[in-house]
């Protein structure tokens, strides 16, 4: 993996990070969800800017500076959902001792998938929750990320479906692990 840098996302990698996103979902979920799910994924899932701004979100990137894969984790009560997506956001700063960290806007570039990418910014934000004081950590996962975060150590805890989307759901799994 000495292929591979990381660093915390800035501003300035806003498209590119939204260009990697757009790839993963329209590309990485077929196999997992149906056509029509995975167009109205587009408005579930995305970037929520405040994790950049909070500084808790991650990239990898190859020697080349290509974005490899992202990910972020939260002290905000906000489980998921992107800038532009149907999900209210919830502000509120947690508390480490009593909630847990949450896992967030996690995507592979589809040029870097099976080597380790995903494991590795899961590894970061992991790790800066620990520091941070959190004891456990949850996520609402994608069907086609679900494999990867039990491999990780999360356990599924709820199956949801999101809100309508032109009249489709989209499956989404709440997991957890302890930190």
């Amino acid at each position: 993996m000495s292929a591979f840098s990381h660093r915390l996302a800035k501003h300035q990698d806003l498209e590119a990070l939204r260009a990697v996103m757009g790839r993963a979902i329209a590309q990485l979920q077929h196999g997992f969800l149906t056509p029509e799910q995975v167009a109205a994924s587009h408005q579930v899932m995305g970037l929520d800017t405040q994790l950049i701004v909070d500084q808790t979100y991650f990239l990898v990137e190859d020697n080349a500076g290509t974005i490899a894969g992202c990910g972020g984790w939260s002290f905000r009560a906000t489980l998921y959902g992107g800038d532009a997506s149907i999900v209210a956001r919830e502000p509120q700063k947690l508390d480490p001792a009593r909630d847990a960290a949450k896992i967030r806007a996690m995507y592979t570039n589809p040029d870097f998938t099976r080597r380790g990418i995903g494991s590795r910014v899961l590894g970061l934000c992991e790790e800066a929750a620990r520091t941070a004081g959190f004891r456990r950590a949850e996520m609402m996962a994608t069907m086609a990320g679900v494999p990867l975060y039990e491999a990780c150590g999360y356990v599924q805890v709820e199956p949801i479906l999101s809100a309508p989307i032109q009249g489709l759901c989209v499956p989404l799994v709440r997991m957890e692990k302890p930190l």
